[in-house]
């Protein structure tokens, strides 16, 4: 038993070693640059910010023929956002895209939809409220002979 534990030990000693060196380095490098909340890896996001933006109106999205006959209720979202604080800071209502794809619908009635956010590289969306929409369909008027 006794030479059991000593080869446990000491055989490859040196690889051991090397080993436990290395994993404490590691751990210092990754400790420090937690509590300095510097990034181990150049050109990565330093750190995220979060931004809200308010009454962003929803684009409809439906074929040429459908366009001017649905209406979402309500028409205007909120939404946050989450990127990195540089992305963050420059953002402007234009660079965000709120749509309901309304193409291929042919029900009669009312129904819900969810919205589709689209946001710059690096920016991601965290929450919209609402989540989704009431997608309003006018009767159709037959035509008058």
């Amino acid at each position: 038993m006794l030479i059991f534990l000593r080869d446990l030990i000491f055989q490859d000693f040196v690889l051991k070693l090397f080993s436990l060196v290395l994993a404490i380095l590691i751990w210092l490098t990754i400790f420090f640059a937690i509590q300095k909340e510097v990034t181990p890896l150049p050109g990565a996001p330093s750190h995220n910010a979060r931004v809200r933006f308010f009454n962003l109106p929803i684009a409809v999205v439906a074929t040429a023929q459908d366009v001017g006959g649905f209406r979402v209720e309500p028409s205007d979202v909120e939404i946050t956002l989450e990127g990195d604080a540089n992305l963050i800071e420059k953002l402007q209502k234009r660079d965000i895209r709120v749509m309901v794809d309304l193409s291929g619908i042919e029900s009669p009635t009312n129904f819900h939809k969810r919205i589709e956010v689209s946001t710059p590289a690096g920016v991601t969306h965290v929450r919209v409220d609402p989540e989704a929409v009431t997608v309003i369909i006018p009767p159709k008027v037959p035509p008058k002979t």
